[in-house]
C-alpha cells in the first residue's frame, strides 16, 4: 500500500508539473516593427512612427504564475536621422495581449526597463495580475511611459511562438 501511495504521489507531481509547464508561452525571437501604419495596431495599441529593427531577443510568460521575462538585442530605429540608434527612447516595457481584438481582450504590461544606447534591454519579474487563460497570446515591446509623445507605442514583437517549457 505504501508503494502505491508513493507511486500516486510521484504521478500527481509529474502531472502537476506538466500542467504548469503547458501554461508557459515562449517567443523564440523579437523582431522590430518595420511598417508604420495605424493599420498595424495590435489590440488597439498603435505602432511607433518610425520603423525599428532588432538583432534578436526572446520572451517567456508563465500564464499560471504571471512570471515574465524578455530580452531584446539591438532594438534601433531603421529610418530618419537617428537610424541605428534608439533615438530618444531610453526605456521599454513588455506587453502580453490575450485575445487581441476580441471583446474579452486583456493586456498585461511589465514595469519599464532601461534601453541602452545599443538597443539592449532585459526584464525578469511578474505581471501585477496573473493572466490565466490566454488564447492567441501576442507579445509586444513598447516604448516606455517616460516619452509621452510616443503613447507607449509598440516597436517590436515576439515571433516564433511555442507553448510548453521545452526549448
Amino acid at each position: 500500500m505504501k508503494k502505491m501511495l508513493a507511486l500516486f504521489a510521484v504521478l500527481c507531481c509529474a502531472v502537476g508539473a506538466f500542467a504548469q509547464n503547458d501554461a508557459v508561452v515562449r517567443w523564440k525571437t523579437i523582431v522590430g516593427n518595420i511598417t508604420v501604419s495605424h493599420n498595424d495596431a495590435v489590440g488597439g495599441i498603435n505602432p511607433g512612427t518610425t520603423p525599428w529593427s532588432t538583432v534578436g531577443g526572446r520572451a517567456r510568460v508563465n500564464l499560471a504564475t504571471g512570471q515574465v521575462s524578455f530580452d531584446v538585442d539591438g532594438l534601433v530605429l531603421n529610418g530618419g536621422n537617428a537610424t541605428g540608434t534608439p533615438g530618444p527612447v531610453d526605456q521599454v516595457e513588455g506587453s502580453l495581449i490575450c485575445d487581441a481584438g476580441q471583446k474579452d481582450q486583456t493586456i498585461f504590461t511589465t514595469t519599464p526597463v532601461p534601453l541602452n544606447a545599443q538597443g539592449n534591454a532585459d526584464f525578469t519579474g511578474t505581471f501585477n495580475t496573473i493572466p490565466g487563460t490566454c488564447t492567441n497570446p501576442l507579445f509586444l515591446i513598447r516604448i516606455g511611459p517616460d516619452l509621452p509623445g510616443a503613447n507607449q507605442a509598440w516597436i517590436a514583437t515576439g515571433a516564433v511562438r511555442s507553448f510548453g517549457d521545452s526549448h
